[in-house]
């Protein structure tokens, strides 16, 4: 298979653009003020997403193969973080100053396709659209319950 070189540039995702020059500067100073905010605020919003979408669909083996691993989550090109991990009564803020066990970092749209259905984690790896760090057996036990259970947020049949 033919596999890109390490220090390549991640590929941007099909149909996207290059920004102009004034958008692209406003977007990196709006970036960094980002990620300079506190990560809890978007972590409560998305923790209470996911026992909505996520927690419902979990089985009891995948709920204490997940249970109290602090994750990290980024979105690339806004700089938002997430830290989640999932307790006994669902997915809660993890502490801001606990160790992350697995950091995922995403292009935002690479990631919403995720959800969607629309790509795989696989395609989005190797695309280098998704990265995941850290610990390796969290990371793949975390795709493959995502396989298993299908789209998060799947496409309306039109």
């Amino acid at each position: 298979m033919n596999r890109p070189h390490p220090t390549a540039q991640p590929t941007p995702p099909t149909g996207t653009l290059p920004l102009p020059p004034l958008v692209a500067g406003a977007a990196r100073h709006l970036q960094g003020l980002l990620r300079r905010l506190p990560t809890e605020p978007p972590s409560f919003v998305l923790a209470r997403l996911l026992d909505r979408l996520l927690l419902p669909r979990l089985d009891e083996t995948q709920r204490q193969l997940l249970g109290g691993h602090c994750v990290e989550i980024e979105l690339i090109e806004p700089g938002l973080r997430v830290r989640l991990q999932l307790g006994a009564r669902g997915f809660e803020v993890a502490n801001a100053h606990q160790p992350a066990a697995l950091v995922v970092r995403a292009q935002a749209l690479a990631l919403w396709r995720l959800v969607r259905g629309q790509d795989d984690a696989d395609r989005l790896f190797f695309d280098r659209a998704l990265v995941m760090e850290g610990d390796t057996e969290l990371g793949l036990v975390l795709k493959n319950t995502l396989d298993a259970i299908g789209p998060l947020w799947p496409l309306r049949a039109s």
